[in-house]
């Protein structure tokens, strides 16, 4: 049995409103931006009473940090289970890939709230996200280091650079990839093949 099979009726319709309140703010966030939207709009897009907002949500900077921090939560696990899937470091980072392009595609509404706040926008001081989003996005490049680390130690890369600057190289080309394909999905379908990101480390440009 699930954890929400074994909630009371008025707990799973809590929960069903909750979600639903979310979904509604992802939605007008994602698209008109946090500073353009108010509790008011949200609580109509949900179809609910505005007092049944606050039920759930001290505030909007409450509920804004809610939405961000549950998606985020969700996007490290898979992350963390994209490492777990193979003991090689390449299919590690294959892995770490994939997920990153499929989570995008399927998420593309938080993946732009996603890039506004791993960039430190104004909205994340308000929602006090800050210091979070930037801790697990660090937390993240720790453990992409510790993968060039064990494969630079096992002869599996060059000693190139430091891990922890691979780590950073890698997350800052994939970001610039997921932009491109943000910008003109049709024209650049990057995600279709982690490899497109991979080879420009692995093969390089020198002949």
């Amino acid at each position: 049995m699930s954890e929400e099979q074994k909630l009371s009726r008025r707990e799973r319709e809590k929960l069903t409103q909750r979600q639903e309140i979310l979904a509604a703010a992802l939605d007008l966030f994602s698209n008109k931006g946090y500073a353009n939207v108010s509790m008011q709009e949200i609580a109509e897009k949900a179809e609910f009473a505005i007092g049944t907002l606050y039920k759930f949500f001290r505030s909007k900077e409450d509920l804004y940090r809610a939405l961000v921090l549950e998606h985020t939560d969700v996007f490290h696990s898979g992350i963390a289970s994209a490492f777990a899937s193979s003991d090689d470091e390449v299919e590690q980072l294959r892995n770490y890939l994939k997920f990153k392009g499929d989570a995008f595609r399927a998420n593309i509404a938080m993946i732009r709230i996603y890039f506004s706040e791993i960039q430190g926008s104004c909205h994340n001081v308000l929602a006090g996200l800050d210091q979070e989003m930037r801790r697990r996005h660090e937390e993240n490049l720790r453990k992409l280091a510790a993968i060039f680390e064990k494969g630079i130690r096992r002869g599996r890369f060059h000693n190139v650079a430091e891990p922890y600057y691979l780590a950073v190289a890698i997350e800052g080309v994939t970001f610039a990839f997921l932009r491109l394909w943000m910008n003109h999905p049709d024209g650049h379908p990057v995600l279709d093949n982690p490899d497109t990101i991979l080879n420009i480390f692995f093969k390089g440009l020198l002949v």
